[in-house]
C-alpha cells in the first residue's frame, strides 16, 4: 500500500436521534444517525412511519390528496 494516501482510521462515537450510542472505528471522528437498529422498525417490528424529507406532504401538495 502507498503510505499517506488512505484516511486516518480513529475510533469514533455514532449517536442515533434515539438516543442509543455506538462505539465503533471509522475514518470520521463522531456521527450522528436518524435510525438505528434499536428503532428502526424492520428490527424492533414496530410499525413506526419515519418521513424526514416531506415527500408525503409533497406527493399530497402535487397530487391534490387532502386528509
Amino acid at each position: 500500500m502507498k503510505s499517506e494516501i488512505h484516511p486516518d482510521y480513529v475510533e469514533t462515537i455514532i449517536t442515533c436521534a434515539c438516543g442509543q450510542v455506538f462505539h465503533t472505528r471509522a475514518t470520521k471522528k463522531n456521527m450522528r444517525v436518524e435510525i438505528c437498529s434499536h428503532c428502526h422498525p424492520f428490527f424492533t417490528g414496530a410499525k413506526k412511519f419515519v418521513d424526514t424529507t416531506g415527500r408525503i406532504e409533497k406527493f399530497q401538495k402535487r397530487y391534490g390528496k387532502g386528509k
